[in-house]
């Protein structure tokens, strides 16, 4: 192998202007395609395509009339039915209606009153009144408002300070038939081989539809742009805020985004300082910085030019590629730096030679152990994981690339120049480490127990769990709506439940309207209705309803929607009597169609015997468990209400959510022992021993355990956007590692002592590694400004897990190393 090193290194540094001229061609025409390189936070990037809810959830919604929303809550600053609330919601209205995408607004002002006064069921049909109609008696209106089912906690808050102004959007039809058409072939995938004309439908479907979702991604942040001007005109009539799913992704992409920019950049100049700090010459700050933005910017373009998205799980790809390329390279540059010193009389090019030969093994090593980690999350089903796992196993292979050849033709191209040591002779961290070995070495074991029942604590309290407000900080806007929402208007995150009713024999029962005023309309009621007057049985009306009470019942649910609370205003308006069949069998054909969407053709579907229940879950509550509260739902269904488990589904997307986090849980859990495995038997294959191998892997589960723990002590749930801390934090912590292991072996062969070996391997590699270390977490520590949480969390855990990860490498490695003479009695080289 050291011949073609030698080759290698000798092609390089012969041709080093036309290998930095390459590479800089490279990183310039990549880069343009790099700045349009797509973020996506949308729905279809979080969910297990092959998750039978998800197909059950897309069956359900085909049946329902449902469309994509905006809502708006607004607390007005005068009484929410003065007339200076009412014009603002007004005015608010008609600006929305004016947006191109926008199909509808619900407000106050166009819901039927049912209540004020209460009416017979033919005076409500004939006449549904509004808050726009006449004469309409405002204190009955906030009556009604405060009380009825229907509007409370849901339409308005129970203080009747704040409303919800309802965006409905235009369907995306030409969006559903993109679904459509893939959905059919991936089922059809799934139980046989396609013809080669199904697959290349599906693949230029899948390109299509890709090129379609940029589209509406673009179209969405218009509308969404639009709205927020219009709530800044209104926002001196009150406090106004903006909610809904797609607002919500929307906006998780713009701030992804500008993490990558802001904290992109500003880690690079915090790096930079440090640097230069570090090594006080201008050279050694360049070529670590210059490998890492460039690699960062190659393969960005090449993302973009083979059409892979960012999402919200592979959004730290460049923070994870920044720390690699600057650790491979400033490795590789103290290297140099060492064999400088040693060797001044060399030539630049014999130094750099020397460099390669010794650097490109742990090099190769490290980028495989890191390859090996990233690669485990291939395993885990879920596609925008999957492909952070390709993404980061192209970018250590890039990084290593710019490394061994950026570096030194970069180092060719400059003049051989003396290092400045003011550092090195200043600080002697190294060297404290080493003697700490010797001295202290109980302290170390004690240490790394109590570090190890910690993580074990810890663990255990670790809990999986997706709380999207979290994500956003108190003081943001998104924040401070969801919340607004979440507390007074019912709740924010959809889960469904959908019954299905036994075939009974039909209803025979007849009005039970006491006036008679029903009566006249039977005859041509019964030729028009169909099945709809049988459908609405007493007993299916009592099903309901003790449903409806169920779910009320469980805790961090906020309102429920159903066909249950349109029964209880009309036994309201029936003075306790109740709706019969016959007077929902007319609602149900005389309606509306605006107002029959939505007091029943969202609830219910006749033709498949169903009842439909929309449950808002408080998203901000503490105590939320979601996995625990939609096994409660199932078993209380089955026990309480007396349901079979056939007769019933609970869909929507915390179900989808939190089938895509467990089966990501369960899979980090095997995926983990496998790469322990794999690394395992690389170092068994690098080193010829088990006992290192076994050393190795304790030393590097300690920081693994240590995110864990902190995750677990500190309540920090597991969720979509650290899912991948495993992989990251098993890939930071060995790679330092590997590179003191090789050390201490090469130095051990000089003297065969070991704790002598120890101190010249901290005084040798242990500087880059500690140099790497520092970079890395001061670099890191400026995430945490940012207003995105999941930014946050991730610079934290990121530097909790260099900072245990260099204190084992430097304390409990070379402990294990010395205690179990683990590279045996090796044969002393002659000088």
């Amino acid at each position: 192998m050291e011949k073609y090193v030698e080759m290698y290194s000798d092609f390089i540094t012969k041709n080093h202007k036309i290998v930095l001229s390459i590479l800089l061609l490279a990183t310039l025409f990549l880069g343009y395609f790099a700045v349009h390189l797509s973020v996506d936070a949308s729905a279809e990037t979080l969910l297990l395509e092959n998750d039978k809810d998800l197909q059950l959830t897309r069956e359900i919604h085909k049946r329902y009339t449902s469309s994509d929303y905006l809502v708006i809550s607004f607390s007005p600053n005068e009484p929410m039915l003065s007339d200076k609330s009412l014009n603002t919601i007004r005015s608010l209205k008609e600006a929305l209606l004016k947006v191109d995408s926008v199909k509808s607004v619900v407000s106050i002002l166009d819901v039927p009153l049912l209540e004020s006064p209460p009416r017979s069921i033919k005076e409500f049909i004939d006449d549904i009144r509004t808050l726009e109609s006449k004469d309409i008696n405002k204190t009955m209106v906030q009556e009604e408002f405060t009380t009825s089912p229907i509007y409370k906690n849901n339409l308005v808050s129970a203080d009747f300070k704040t409303t919800a102004i309802l965006i409905n959007l235009k369907d995306d039809t030409k969006y559903m038939e993109f679904v459509k058409a893939r959905n059919a072939l991936l089922d059809k995938q799934k139980v046989e081989k396609l013809t080669k004309e199904e697959s290349l439908q599906l693949k230029n479907i899948q390109k299509e539809f890709k090129d379609y979702r940029e589209v509406v991604k673009d179209e969405s942040h218009r509308v969404i742009k639009e709205v927020r001007d219009i709530i800044d005109v209104h926002k001196d009539s009150g406090q106004l805020f903006l909610g809904g799913v797609m607002m919500v992704a929307d906006d998780m992409i713009s701030f992804v985004k500008d993490d990558i920019k802001t904290y992109g950049i500003s880690v690079i100049l915090i790096m930079i300082l440090v640097l230069w700090i570090i090594f006080r010459q201008l050279r050694y700050v360049l070529i670590p910085v210059t490998v890492a933005f460039s690699a960062v910017v190659i393969t960005a373009g090449l993302y973009t030019l083979f059409g892979l998205e960012v999402t919200v799980i592979s959004s730290n790809f460049v923070s994870m590629q920044l720390i690699m390329a600057i650790s491979l390279s400033i490795h590789l540059v103290s290297n140099y730096r060492e064999n400088y010193i040693k060797n001044p009389e060399l030539s630049q090019k014999e130094i750099i030679a020397i460099t390669m030969e010794k650097m490109v093994l742990p090099m190769s090593f490290v980028v495989c152990s890191s390859i090996v980690a990233y690669m485990s999350l291939i395993s885990s089903g879920i596609l925008p994981v999957m492909n952070f796992g390709w993404m980061m196993a192209v970018a250590s292979c890039i990084s290593f690339l710019f490394a061994i050849v950026f570096s030194p033709a970069m180092l060719m191209a400059l003049k051989k120049k003396a290092p400045v040591l003011t550092y090195d002779k200043f600080t002697k961290l190294t060297l404290a480490c080493a003697n700490t070995v010797k001295k202290y070495p109980k302290t170390i074991y004690l240490g790394s127990l109590a570090v190890v029942i910690f993580s074990i604590v810890g663990t255990t309290q670790l809990v999986v769990e997706n709380s999207m407000i979290n994500y956003f900080r108190d003081k943001t806007e998104i924040y401070q709506g969801m919340k607004k929402i979440d507390e007074n208007l019912g709740g924010t995150t959809p889960l469904e439940v959908v019954v299905r009713f036994p075939k009974k024999q039909a209803s025979t029962e007849k009005s039970s309207d006491p006036s008679g005023v029903l009566d006249s309309f039977e005859e041509e009621f019964n030729k028009q209705s169909g099945e709809a007057q049988y459908w609405f049985t007493d007993q299916k009306m009592e099903e309901i309803l003790k449903i409806q009470k169920f779910l009320e019942s469980m805790d961090n649910v906020g309102n429920v929607s159903s066909l249950a609370t349109l029964l209880r205003v009309g036994k309201i308006i029936k003075n306790g009597q109740g709706l019969d069949s016959f007077e929902l069998g007319i609602l149900y054909k005389a309606l509306p169609e605006e107002d029959k969407n939505m007091l029943l053709d969202s609830y219910i579907n006749i033709e498949n015997d169903e009842a439909r229940f929309i449950i808002r879950i408080k998203d901000s509550s503490k105590d939320l468990r979601r996995e625990e509260l939609i096994n409660t739902i199932r078993a209380g269904l089955e026990r309480e209400i007396g349901l079979k488990e056939s007769d019933f589904d609970i869909v929507g997307m915390m179900v989808l959510y939190n089938n895509m986090l467990q089966s990501l849980y369960q899979t980090q859990i095997l995926t983990v022992g496998e790469t322990i495995s794999i690394l395992g038997l690389m170092f068994l294959f690098l080193f010829r021993s088990v006992k290192i191998g076994l050393i190795a892997i304790v030393v590097n589960i300690i920081p693994i355990g240590i995110v864990f723990g902190i995750m677990g002590i500190f309540k920090i749930p597991l969720d979509i956007m650290n899912i991948t801390i495993a992989a990251i934090a098993f890939d930071m912590a060995m790679n330092n590692t590997v590179y003191y292991y090789l050390r201490f072996r090469a130095e051990l062969k000089k003297d065969g002592d070991y704790v002598a070996t120890m101190m010249r391997s901290h005084a040798s590699v242990g500087n880059p590694m500690y140099y790497c270390a520092g970079v890395t977490v001061i670099g890191f520590m400026v995430l945490v400004t940012s207003n995105f949480v999941p930014t946050i969390v991730f610079g934290l855990l990121t530097v909790a897990t260099i900072f245990v990860a260099i204190v084992a490498d430097l304390l409990l490695s070379p402990l294990l190393l010395i205690t179990f003479k683990a590279f045996g009695t090796p044969k002393i080289k002659e000088l």
